[in-house]
């Protein structure tokens, strides 16, 4: 996977500049230890999140708990990120993209 402007905690690419002070936001792709399932999401807390996650706390994933984080994207604004997370959502492709480079 191509390197922007350096590189996420988990290897993933890193979306701008990284003013001092900035809140930061995330991308973030879970899965499931006990099933074949994965969840795409954005936070500025990713460890938070997670934890609420494989506490049970988010419907949508409360079955499938619980979680390891695979992959993370860092930006500097909310709005990037979520269209960031909705292009994932939506396109097969660019989702299989990531999961191929998570693999290998």
């Amino acid at each position: 996977m191509a390197e922007i402007c350096g590189s996420s905690a988990r290897g993933g690419p890193f979306f701008g500049g990284h003013p001092n002070n900035t809140k930061m936001y995330y991308l973030y792709i879970i899965q499931s230890t006990k099933r074949v399932w994965r969840y795409i999401g954005i936070t500025s807390d990713v460890q938070k999140r997670l934890a609420q996650h494989n506490s049970g706390k988010t419907t949508s994933t409360k079955p499938y708990k619980p979680f390891s984080l695979i992959y993370t994207e860092t930006f500097l604004d909310k709005t990037t990120a979520r269209k960031r997370e909705i292009y994932l959502k939506k396109t097969t492709q660019a989702r299989e993209e990531i999961y191929n480079t998570i693999t290998n």
